[in-house]
Formats: C-alpha cells, sequence, structure tokens
C-alpha cells in the first residue's frame, strides 16, 4: 500500500463516520497517473503483475507494471512522432484489447485529451463527436464495421490527422504494434508548458443520455485519485489479487473499475475481451481465473442467474458490486443464496467517481443505494433547492462544487463554458437522480426525475415497481414507464422481457398485476402491459425509458389524429 499511503492521510478507518469524516486525499500539483502511478509501481515492484487479459480466441497475455511502463512509453514516443502533444485530442475505439491500457498510459504522460468510444457507433456519431470535440487522432480496434465508420466520417472531421488500428495490420492505416516497436522505451517527464498540472484536462466521455446530443464531460488529472474510494472501500480490490469489472472501454464504467483506482491500489486487472456477453461464459472465466473481486452492471448478473450458477466455482470471489442501474432486491436475495455473498451496490454518473455506495462498516440494507462517498456532500433537496427531511423524496445533489470541487468530479462540459457556468457555478450539481434517505442514512433511489410517474396524485418511482415484477418467475428485466391518461393523468406501464418457457397471455398478464399488488402499494400496479423480445437501451446498457414514453405517446398522438 506504499503508493496509497502518498496520496491519503489515512487508510484505514473505525467506521463509516469516521471515514466519511476524515478521509483525505492529497497529491502534488503536477500529479500525472502515468508517471506516477504505473511508473512508480514499476520501479518499486517492476514484476509487479498489473493486467491479466484474454478474449474468446483462446490469446491470453499477462503484463506487469514493468511491462505497461515500458510499452506505454514506446506508444508516447509513437505518438508524439506524429504529432500528439499536451491538450490534443485523441479518440480510442478499442472495445476490452490490451493496447487500450497501454495507449491511455502513453496518452496520459504525454498530456494528451482521451475521449473513450464505444465501437457500436456510426459515422454520424463519429463526425459529430469529432468534430465536437476537434480530435486530432483515432485508434481504433480492427474490425470491419468500426473501420468502414471511421473511414466515412474521417472527410468530414477535418481536424483529424492520423488513424492507428490495433489487433492487425489494416491498409492505409498505422499499424500500432509495428509502430511502437521501433519506439524508445525512454519517456522522459515533460517539462516547462509541456509538463501536465492536476486541473489540466485528461478525459472527456460524451454522454450516452436517451435525450438529445451527447454531452462532453471533462475529468482533470486529478480524477484517477477520486476513484480511490471506488476501487478500496467499495469494491474493495485487494493487492496483487485478481479485480475484474465487466465494461467496453468507451464508457466510465472502465474508469471506475478497470485503470485507475485499481491500480492505484495494486491490484491487478482480469479483462476478458469478449466478443459478445454470453454468461455461461463470463461465469467459466470467473472461476477459472480465481478472482478476489468482481463488479458487473445488473443486467448481468440477472441473465447470469438464468444460467446454473451453483455448476461453476465462485469460491475465490470474496465482493461483488454492481453499479449502472440500481440492483433489484430480489437479484441480490437469489445471489446471496447460490454464493454466500451479497452484491454491494453503488450509485454514481459518468460526471464522477461513485456517489453512493455500501461501504465496509454498516450492514447493507438490500435495494437501497448506500451511503454518501467522503468525497461528497450530498443532500436530497426540492425542486427549490431546499433539503428535504427523512423519508421525503428530492434530487440527489452535490453541494459546495463552485467553492471546493470535490476530487473525482467533473470539471464541466468541454467547449461549452455556458453550460459548466450553469452547472457547476452555482451552490451545487442537481445529478437530477431521486431518492430518499431513512433514518439511518441509506439512500434509496426512486428513478430519474423525468422517469417519476404522477399517478392521481402520487408518485411512483420506476425503480420499486421493476423489482416487485422482477421477484417474479417468468420475468427476465422489465422498464416501467408513464403512459398518458386522461382521468388520473398518467398511470404505470411495464414493458417486460420474458423468461423462455412463459407465453405473453392475459392470464400471465393478470398474475403479474396480482403479484405487484401484493409486493408494493397496490396503487403502484402497472395498468398497461406490453411484452417484448428485448427492451431499448444505451450502448453502455442503461434502458431507454425515454424512449419508450416517446414511442407510446407518438402511438397514442397517431390514434388520436
Amino acid at each position: 500500500m506504499m503508493l496509497l499511503d502518498r496520496y491519503l492521510s489515512r487508510i484505514e478507518f473505525d467506521s463509516y463516520e469516521d471515514f466519511k469524516e476524515n478521509y483525505r486525499v492529497n497529491f502534488p500539483e503536477n500529479f500525472n497517473f502515468g508517471f506516477d502511478i504505473v511508473d512508480e509501481w514499476a520501479k518499486q515492484e517492476p514484476e509487479k503483475k498489473a493486467l491479466v487479459w484474454c478474449n474468446d480466441h483462446n490469446e491470453e497475455h499477462t503484463f506487469t507494471f514493468k511491462d505497461i511502463s515500458l510499452l506505454s512509453n514506446r506508444a508516447a514516443n509513437y505518438f508524439r512522432s506524429i504529432g500528439i502533444q499536451k491538450g490534443d485530442v485523441v479518440m480510442m475505439i478499442l472495445r476490452r484489447r490490451w493496447e487500450y491500457w497501454i495507449c491511455a498510459v502513453a496518452l496520459h504522460k504525454l498530456g494528451a485529451i482521451i475521449i473513450p468510444s464505444t465501437l457500436q457507433l456510426t459515422k454520424k456519431d463519429i463526425v459529430y463527436r469529432g468534430n465536437a470535440a476537434q480530435v486530432k487522432s483515432i485508434v481504433c480496434i480492427n474490425d470491419d464495421f468500426v473501420i468502414g465508420q471511421v473511414e466515412q466520417a474521417m472527410p468530414d472531421i477535418p481536424t483529424l490527422q492520423t488513424k492507428t488500428v490495433v489487433g492487425a495490420p489494416r491498409e492505409g492505416w498505422h499499424f500500432f504494434e509495428q509502430q511502437i516497436a521501433g519506439q524508445s522505451e525512454t519517456f522522459e517527464r515533460p517539462t516547462g508548458e509541456a509538463a501536465t498540472r492536476w486541473n489540466d484536462i485528461m478525459l472527456v466521455y460524451f454522454t450516452s443520455g436517451t435525450e438529445g446530443m451527447p454531452k462532453m464531460i471533462q475529468h482533470n488529472f486529478a480524477h484517477p485519485l477520486g476513484h480511490i474510494v471506488t476501487a478500496k472501500y467499495w469494491q474493495r480490490v485487494q493487492e496483487n489479487k485478481l479485480h475484474m469489472s465487466v465494461s467496453d472501454s468507451g464508457w466510465a464504467k472502465f474508469g471506475w473499475g478497470k485503470i485507475y483506482g485499481q491500480w492505484i491500489c495494486g491490484a491487478v486487472i482480469f479483462a476478458y475481451d469478449m466478443d459478445k456477453f454470453v454468461p455461461a461464459k463470463l461465469l467459466e472465466k470467473m472461476a477459472k481465473y480465481k478472482l478476489t473481486t468482481f463488479c458487473a452492471p445488473p443486467t448481468m448478473y440477472r441473465f447470469m442467474l438464468l444460467e446454473n450458477v451453483a455448476r461453476y466455482d465462485l469460491s475465490s470471489i470474496q465482493h461483488y458490486a454492481t453499479a449502472g442501474e440500481p440492483l433489484n432486491a430480489e437479484v441480490n436475495m437469489k445471489w446471496q443464496r447460490l454464493t454466500g455473498h451479497n452484491i454491494y451496490q453503488g450509485f454514481g454518473q459518468t460526471e464522477g467517481s461513485v456517489l453512493l455506495a455500501d461501504f465496509q462498516w454498516d450492514d447493507i440494507k438490500i435495494g437501497s443505494s448506500g451511503k454518501p462517498s467522503p468525497l461528497y456532500d450530498i443532500r436530497l433537496l426540492d425542486a427549490d433547492g431546499k433539503e428535504v427531511g427523512t423519508g421525503e423524496e428530492g434530487c440527489i445533489c452535490v453541494m459546495d462544487v463552485k467553492n471546493n470541487p470535490p476530487t473525482g468530479l467533473f470539471t464541466g462540459y468541454y467547449h461549452n463554458p455556458e453550460m459548466t457556468k450553469e452547472k457547476l457555478l452555482g451552490d451545487y450539481y442537481n445529478t437530477c437522480d431521486m431518492a430518499w434517505r431513512d433514518s439511518e442514512g441509506y439512500y434509496w433511489f426512486v428513478g430519474r426525475n423525468d422517469d417519476v410517474i404522477k399517478c392521481s396524485g402520487y408518485r411512483i418511482g420506476p425503480f420499486e415497481v421493476e423489482s416487485a415484477l422482477i421477484e417474479h418467475d417468468a420475468v427476465v428485466e422489465c422498464a416501467i414507464t408513464g403512459v398518458p391518461d386522461p382521468v388520473r393523468g398518467q398511470v404505470v406501464k411495464a414493458t417486460i422481457v420474458l423468461k423462455k418457457g412463459y407465453r405473453p397471455t392475459d392470464d400471465l398478464k393478470k398474475e403479474l398485476q396480482d403479484h405487484v399488488k401484493r409486493s408494493t402499494a397496490p396503487y403502484k400496479y402497472p395498468r398497461v402491459i406490453e411484452f417484448v423480445d428485448e427492451l431499448p437501451k444505451t450502448f453502455s446498457g442503461k434502458i431507454k425509458r425515454a424512449q419508450i414514453r416517446h414511442e407510446d405517446e407518438e402511438v397514442m398522438r397517431v390514434r388520436d389524429d
């Protein structure tokens, strides 16, 4: 834990209250993850494992911190040779390829700004991102779809000068492995104007919102230190032990679970570059590689539970975590019965590190989102900006962001000072997520402010109804939305994916409605039920409730016309 000693005033705490009151992050003005974490581990323990990588094609690589340090130096020299300097923007579409870690560390050392992106982006998406962020270079996986979309987009992005491919050569592209092979393994830390400071921009994420064009969320060079809480105190990674977070490199969850906090803590990252999510294959990898800690979105736990989990030896795994969307209590209870472990919930956004989580000092309350991270002063505020009382719903807000910006929170919207001023230069940052707090300080997620249903004077959060439906054996997953109603204003609608063996009948609809009435307040039951093969989701796997609402409204509008 030698590196943690450098950045934390204290590492061990006696209670949650002690943790919340006394956790402090300290760092130098010129903190840079590439030099101060990766290279420092390489100096202290050259043979310390950093990354174990495999894929669906029987390929496997293990990298030490020395390997990552030297390869990233070569990559930094390569990027510099093609004109990349401090402040230049590089887009990376690399899925879970091992080269992502090399490129990211190299670009951090150079002081460039990286934009992680999903391989599902189309030409239109790439053109928008390329011009909005003024992308100078792009690094891609050798995938026919990805390459095709990038090549179609390039003529429409004037700032884009170079393109690099990983995995295999491609005509007209720089081949990464070949390009770095001839580069020096030495890369001196830049000085003067070329050096990075903690508040320079390091990383930009395009949000995967369900409405409007994606916003550019910017993070500074201190951002990785905000993920110490994420990794050590929520995911509970252990030094020299394997940790797996399931995420594509195009999403903020990758930064949460597959690089920053984990390497600061000295954990070994396990990366499975799956072609597609197959629950049985993921369970096989979890068992084969003897992971110690594991984190995945709720959807993956739900689908793994459709397999015979008891067939797999998961005894090495000491801690499970989840984030991305709230975890239904029924899923947690089933997982606990099968593995002997609860799933510890975390809540946050692309805009920051973990905001709320189940930490180690208190018993978890299944279904809650835990308690606030010590990095953030979290309050629940009403529409007028006033704090609500115990048991009352309010928006989850981060206070005092203007005068005392928390380590880990985003620093603004890239190339959008007006929105930055609106969202971050007031008294607080509003996440627009609704929750209520109980008498013991646990927070209970209700839903996005836009997703809360107002029916006959009642406010109904989608999560509680979805949780009730998930308890039924017929339901794999579901989305709760409001549909307009001339009498009640809105009524609750359930869009449901059924398990194999169940048929979408009127009798099943009635059974599910009665089940909800028994499981929660009867007024919350879904008056409308639609069965579908799959739910619409963002690239990052979140359910697009807004799309369901808009499609329903359009159907009603056409019908009324």
